[in-house]
C-alpha cells in the first residue's frame, strides 16, 4: 500500500513540474530570439528605425546579457537554446571586447596634439569647467557642439582666449552651433557636406605641419522624423586624405562602434582614439553615472590611422549630458 501511495504521488508531482518546464522554455525561447535579433542588426548592419538604431547602440549590454543567457540556458538543459545564444554572444564578444584593451601601436615620430571635443547642451554647460578642463589637459584644438552665442560669451569671460585664442565658430540659438578654438592659427574650411546641425571645419597651423578638424555633430537618429538625416549627416563627413593632409573628426557623433554610419568611416582609413588606447567602452553619455537610459559612448575622435594614440580622457563637465573626450596623439612629420 505504501509504495503505490509513493509511486502514485511521485508521478503527480512530475506532472505538476511539466507545466513549469513548459513555462521556463518559453521564456527563454522568447529571450532568445530577442537577443539573436538584437545580434543580426549589428551582423548584418542593418541601421533601419530609430528603435533599432537604439538598440544597437547598446550591443555592449546586449553582449553580456546574450553570454548570461546562454549559460543560464544550458544550465536548465535547455541544449539548443544555450548552444545557440552562447555560441552567437561569443562572436559579440569577440567584436566588443577588444574595446576594453590596447592596440599595439608604434611609437610616434612628429609633432603631439592634444584634441578635446564637448558638447555643450544647448549653451548652458559651465564655460569655467570647460576652459580649466582645457588648460589642466593642456589642450590644443577644442571641438564645440551646441554652441549658442550666450555660450561663446561665457567662454570669453572663462579666459578661452588666455588658453586657445584662435577661433573658428559658427555659434547660432539652440542645438544648431558649432566651432573650433586652437592653441594655433586656425583657416576656416568647409570639410563636412551640408548638415542639418553645425559642423565647423578648420586648417590647424601647427608648427611645421597642418592638420584639418571638424567638428562632428549630426542630427540624433532617434528624433521623431527617424534617422534619414543622420545617416546622410555622417554620410558627409570627409574621409581622411591619405595621401595629404591628416584630418581628425571630433565631437558629438550621435553613434556608437556598432552603428554602420560610424563603422564606415573607421573602414576608410580613421581610427577611433579611444579602442585604441583601450578605453572604447568609457561611456561618454548621459553623464551623470545613472542607469537609465543606460549610458553608451557615443562622443569619440577618430583620427588618421597615420596617427599614433598616446592617449585618451573622459571628462564630466558641469551642465552638459555629454562628457568631454580628450586625445592626445602624434602628427607624422610631413
Amino acid at each position: 500500500m505504501d509504495i503505490r501511495e509513493r509511486g502514485g504521488g511521485e508521478a503527480a508531482d512530475g506532472k505538476s513540474k511539466r507545466p513549469r518546464r513548459k513555462v521556463v522554455t518559453f521564456l527563454l525561447v522568447v529571450a532568445a530570439i530577442a537577443f539573436l535579433a538584437a545580434a543580426g542588426l549589428r551582423f548584418l548592419g542593418i541601421d533601419g528605425t530609430r528603435y533599432m538604431i537604439a538598440t544597437t547602440a547598446l550591443i555592449p549590454y546586449i553582449t553580456a546579457a546574450g553570454v548570461l543567457l546562454g549559460a543560464l540556458a544550458l544550465v536548465l538543459r535547455r541544449w539548443a537554446v544555450g548552444t545557440v545564444v552562447l555560441l552567437v554572444a561569443l562572436v559579440l564578444v569577440a567584436a566588443v571586447a577588444p574595446r576594453a584593451f590596447p592596440d599595439p601601436r608604434p611609437n610616434g615620430v612628429g609633432f603631439t596634439v592634444r584634441v578635446m571635443a564637448a558638447n555643450l547642451l544647448v549653451g548652458i554647460a559651465d564655460a569655467e569647467a570647460v576652459v580649466r578642463t582645457a588648460r589642466e589637459h593642456e589642450v590644443d584644438v577644442l571641438a564645440f557642439q551646441e554652441l549658442t552665442p550666450a555660450m561663446v560669451a561665457d567662454l570669453d569671460r572663462a579666459g578661452l582666449d588666455d588658453v586657445l585664442p584662435h577661433r573658428v565658430f559658427l555659434d547660432a540659438p539652440g542645438a544648431s552651433g558649432a566651432g573650433i578654438a586652437s592653441r594655433f592659427p586656425l583657416t576656416p574650411r568647409a570639410l563636412a557636406a551640408p548638415s542639418s546641425l553645425g559642423q565647423a571645419g578648420a586648417l590647424v597651423d601647427l608648427p611645421g605641419q597642418d592638420l584639418e578638424v571638424v567638428s562632428v555633430h549630426p542630427m540624433p537618429p532617434v528624433v521623431t522624423d527617424g534617422p534619414d538625416q543622420w545617416q546622410r549627416d555622417l554620410a558627409g563627413l570627409p574621409e581622411p586624405d591619405h595621401n595629404g593632409l591628416v584630418r581628425v573628426l571630433a565631437g558629438d557623433f550621435n553613434s556608437t562602434l556598432d552603428h554602420v554610419g560610424l563603422r564606415r568611416l573607421l573602414n576608410q582609413g580613421y581610427v577611433d582614439a579611444a579602442d585604441q588606447v583601450g578605453a572604447g567602452l568609457e561611456p561618454t553619455w548621459p553623464s551623470g553615472g545613472g542607469v537609465w537610459p543606460p549610458p553608451v559612448t557615443i562622443d569619440h575622435v577618430l583620427v588618421d590611422g597615420r596617427c599614433p594614440v598616446e592617449d585618451f580622457d573622459v571628462v564630466d563637465i558641469p551642465g552638459s549630458d555629454h562628457r568631454a573626450v580628450i586625445a592626445r596623439f602624434v602628427v607624422p612629420a610631413p
